[in-house]
């Protein structure tokens, strides 16, 4: 059985989504792209055969031809968008934040809960990092008990460059990432959080960059995050997990090095799309997979999606209130 998706937003995420539904989802059928500029959809579209275009997301959350909604229209769009899914009662993979605000995503958690109650939860939220092969191999480690009590986390994210936007939007749009990974990994929440200003690049003006961002979870463990959008020299994910008794950290997921001008060494992607590929194949895949046996979604739930909200929301205060730790407002241990 083969499960029709309808892709809402077509800018590079969403294409990037509907593409790997096509061409590496087994089961996944792309039937439906809602954009409004809808030569963008269409020019996805051509990849895709049978795909049809419309300008109208509500259009996809009704249609008769859609089983299942992937998200990936702007941000503030998503929580009428689930909304209109769960109305539907139609299973729905929303891109990371769920909604722009903690009392938006505990909307939509209220919502689904009082549409399924105890059965298979409708939404999925696109935190792909939890299918990326080099963290998922870190969570093992920590399960697994292989690197003793953990005690710090160390996760850092850098860009080329970013367009202009707010100190907040860094926090909500980048390290929302790291947000979610941190308490996942250690399987515990993250019960409050500090939002620093390190010395600002001298290339930007619109927003403080790079941040730096501490959170503390529920077990105890300290969490370091720096930020940097602009960074210039390439995209860069890194994480390392510090136990009592040994530590472990990602590897860039390079497959070649060069030996160059007396240097050894490897390239960088512009973005982030090559770097997590396989985690976005690996996540719809898995979503795709779920969907078909009728059990819940492996992805991050929309209970997740509100804890990271909510994180946000205090590394936001901290931010507003000259650093220090801000308290996490109603967490769920």
């Amino acid at each position: 059985m083969s499960i029709r998706i309808g892709v809402i937003g077509t800018g590079i995420m969403g294409a990037d989504h509907a593409r790997i539904l096509h061409r590496d989802v087994p089961g996944a059928q792309v039937t439906m792209l809602a954009d409004m500029d809808t030569a963008r959809a269409q020019a996805v579209a051509n990849d895709i055969p049978g795909a049809i275009v419309t300008d109208s997301a509500q259009e996809i959350i009704t249609s008769s031809d859609v089983d299942a909604v992937l998200i990936a229209s702007s941000d503030d769009t998503h929580t009428d968008y689930v909304l209109g899914c769960l109305d539907h009662r139609k299973p729905v993979l929303c891109e990371k934040p769920l909604a722009p605000s903690s009392a938006d995503c505990l909307r939509l958690v209220d919502a689904e809960d009082a549409i399924v109650g105890d059965g298979v939860p409708l939404i999925s939220v696109g935190f792909m990092r939890r299918f990326d092969p080099g963290y998922v191999e870190l969570k093992s480690l920590v399960t697994s008990d292989d690197l003793g009590m953990p005690l710090l986390v160390h996760s850092t994210g850098r860009g080329v460059s970013a367009p202009a936007g707010t100190n907040e939007l860094t926090v909500t749009g980048s390290a929302i990432h790291d947000i979610d990974i941190a308490p996942w990994l250690l399987d515990s929440p993250i019960v409050e959080a500090a939002w620093f200003a390190p010395r600002q690049s001298p290339a930007v003006s619109d927003r403080q960059d790079p941040q730096f961002i501490l959170l503390r979870s529920a077990n105890g463990v300290l969490v370091t995050v720096d930020v940097f959008l602009n960074a210039k020299y390439g995209y860069d994910v890194r994480c390392e997990v510090v136990g009592a008794e040994r530590t472990a950290s990602l590897t860039e997921p390079h497959l070649v090095v060069r030996d160059s001008g007396r240097t050894h060494g490897h390239g960088y992607a512009a973005d982030w799309r090559p770097r997590f590929a396989d985690a976005y194949r690996l996540q719809n895949q898995a979503w795709v997979r779920s969907l078909r046996a009728g059990t819940p979604s492996p992805l991050a739930t929309a209970t997740d999606g509100l804890q990271a909200a909510l994180v946000a929301e205090a590394v936001i205060a901290s931010m507003h209130a000259g650093g220090g730790f801000a308290p996490v407002r109603g967490v769920k241990p």
